[in-house]
């Protein structure tokens, strides 16, 4: 059974910080590229940030020098360090894994709520 857990969400006020972890079981973790979505209200999940099984990474660009996505494959997690946040930034942020190497192999954490205050 394959689980993402993510942990780190919470209220802070703007110009602070956020760390973000995703916890994966039931996967070969190495073999995944992971991300973290967001949703805010009202609008479309969009991608965050992701890191490849390789380590290579990428980000949106209103998070771009804000934000690092960084992972551990002994732990099979991966983080997301938010840096000087907006309330913009508020939404549900979700973990996704996808398999590199076999299509059609994705999965979804639950989401967690990140908020920020101005």
């Amino acid at each position: 059974q394959v689980q993402l857990v993510e942990s780190g969400g919470g209220l802070v006020q703007s110009g602070g910080s956020l760390r973000l972890s995703c916890a994966a079981s039931g996967i070969f973790f190495s073999v995944y590229a992971m991300g973290w979505y967001r949703q805010a209200p009202g609008k479309q999940r969009e991608l965050v940030a992701a890191i490849s099984s390789g380590g290579s990474t990428n980000y949106v660009d209103s998070v771009k020098g804000r934000s690092t996505i960084s992972r551990d494959n002994a732990k099979n997690t991966v983080f997301l360090q938010m840096n000087s946040l907006r309330p913009e930034d508020t939404a549900i942020y979700y973990c996704n894994a996808e398999n590199e190497r076999v299509g059609g192999r994705r999965y979804w954490g639950q989401g967690i709520q990140g908020t920020v205050s101005s």
